[in-house]
Order: structure tokens, then C-alpha cells, then sequence
């Protein structure tokens, strides 16, 4: 009897594994690999720590200075003071920003110290795209707001806005991301996080090409609102200082953002850590 049961025994051992595997197998396959910055996909980065409007990433996208904003001590190394009225810069058009894709994933990024977050006026911190499809991040009225909409193609995504309470001359980090965008709306494909924490998210989907030009400080060629303002050039300028803007055509998780946030719990006005400058040489020779 006892060899009996020895010899079900292994039979039955092999068949057990076997499921186990197959289980396993059937778990990872169905599990989604979380999306995260890929450095392959980097369309801009703008520090700003030279005074400048140039483009520190790999893509040697320089941006052209409108106005004569003020080279001043940022959150992390220098920032860009812009005066509200005539200082902005423009971003040339780029695959990687707007006139390629279609574009599934997207992170835009940026430390902002505004004058008055009160004023009764959008002030633009950083717009891509125009009317039809775009992406664009702002201050108005106490609020800072990220929002993107893709209104043409079988997407016809009209828009979201997200927004978050702000106060003035306080810095703060605004990521928007679209993560996993495909060519329709779908639930929380849109994500607004400040200061390294997500504030919301909404229906959305992927951007196709958007060709109205970009900008940072102000919008250069037409944008959105919440309010479906936005139209028009040259307008809506920021009254205050920006610093380390981010733009990558891959999304962001969580550590990758409360990455870009560490400014936020070190000195401000330039005293910051050994550690960030390094992070951020290394962002620049990838």
C-alpha cells in the first residue's frame, strides 16, 4: 500500500509543477510592464543654469528668447525670470515634441515660482500644439492647471484640465502625463501631479502631430484653456520665474517624478545638493 501511494506521489508531483508554471506563465503575461522615462525618448531639456534658452539634453533644441528675461537664482542652480508682459522663449517644432507621432505617452515638466497666481489672466508656463491638438500648462486665478485634447481623428478627444489650489511666490513641480494614450478616450489616461504627488486624472488619449508652435512662458502660437480660451499668438505671458522644464515622448512613473522634485527639499535659490547636480549630468549624457 505504501508503494502504492509512493509511486501516485510522483506521478502527481510533476502534474502539480506543472499547473504552477502555467499559472505563473498566465500571471506575468497578463500583468502590463508600467510604462517609465526612457531616456531614448528625451525631446528637450531646459535648465536655464547658463542664462540661457539652450537645450542641455542630446537634442540640441535651443530655444529663441523673446523679451529679455533675467538670469536670476532658481530652485535648482538658475532659473529664467520672465516679467509677464514680453518675455517668453520659443521652442522650435521637433519629432519628438509635436510634428512626429502619433504620441502615446508624453511627460512635461517644471519647477514655477509665480508673482501673483491670483491675476485674472492665464499665464502660461509651457503650450505645444494650437486649437486642434495640444498639450499646455498655466496659472490662473489661484490654480495651476495642466490639461491636453486631440480634437480631430477618430480619437476627437475634446479635452481635459486638471487643476490644483497655488500660492504666489512659492515654488512648486507640475508634471502632466499621458500614459498609455491610445486612439480613443479612455478612462485616466491623463495624469496631473504637483510636487511629486498625483493630483488626478482624467479620460484622455494619445496626441497625433500638432504643427502650431511651442512655447515656454507664454504661448506662442495658439492653446486651449479649461474655459476654451487660448486662441491667438503672443499671448498670456507668466509673471515670474521658471526652472528645469522636461519634455519626453515616454511617461514618467512615480520615482521618475519624485526624481525631478528633489530641489523641492533641499535650500532653494541655488544652494542645492551635490547629489541633484550629478542626477542631473547624468540626464544630459544619456
Amino acid at each position: 500500500m505504501s508503494q502504492t501511494m509512493r509511486n501516485h506521489n510522483i506521478i502527481i508531483t510533476p502534474i502539480l509543477l506543472s499547473c504552477i508554471c502555467l499559472l505563473l506563465l498566465t500571471f506575468v503575461s497578463v500583468t502590463p510592464a508600467e510604462a517609465q522615462r526612457n531616456e531614448n525618448t528625451v525631446a528637450g531639456i531646459w535648465t536655464f543654469d547658463d542664462g540661457t534658452a539652450n537645450d542641455t539634453s542630446n537634442q540640441n533644441l535651443n530655444g529663441i528668447v523673446v523679451g529679455k528675461p533675467k538670469s536670476v537664482n532658481g530652485i535648482a542652480g538658475k532659473a529664467l525670470e520672465f516679467n509677464g508682459t514680453s518675455d517668453g522663449i520659443k521652442i522650435p517644432d521637433s519629432n519628438r515634441i509635436n510634428t512626429g507621432g502619433p504620441f502615446p505617452n508624453k511627460t512635461i515638466a517644471a519647477f514655477f515660482n509665480c508673482d501673483d497666481v491670483n491675476k485674472r489672466q492665464k499665464q502660461v508656463i509651457f503650450e505645444e500644439g494650437g486649437r486642434t491638438r495640444g498639450l499646455v500648462v498655466y496659472v490662473f486665478e489661484g490654480k495651476i492647471y495642466g490639461g491636453a485634447w486631440n480634437r480631430a481623428e477618430a480619437i476627437n478627444w475634446q479635452g481635459a484640465w486638471i487643476s490644483a489650489d497655488i500660492k504666489s511666490k512659492t515654488w512648486y513641480h507640475v508634471t502632466v502625463v499621458i500614459r498609455n494614450g491610445a486612439n480613443k478616450v479612455e478612462k485616466d489616461k491623463l495624469e496631473f501631479w504637483l510636487d511629486g504627488k498625483l493630483i488626478d486624472t482624467a479620460d484622455g488619449g494619445q496626441l497625433f502631430a500638432h504643427g502650431d508652435d511651442n512655447g515656454i512662458g507664454f504661448v506662442n502660437q495658439n492653446a486651449v484653456y479649461h474655459d476654451d480660451g487660448g486662441a491667438g499668438n503672443n499671448i498670456d505671458w507668466f509673471d515670474g520665474l521658471i526652472d528645469e522644464v522636461v519634455i519626453y515622448s515616454s511617461s514618467f512613473t512615480k520615482a521618475d517624478i519624485e526624481e525631478l522634485t528633489q530641489p523641492l527639499s533641499v535650500e532653494p535659490q541655488g544652494k542645492f545638493t551635490t547629489t541633484w547636480a550629478n542626477m542631473k549630468a547624468q540626464r544630459t549624457q544619456d
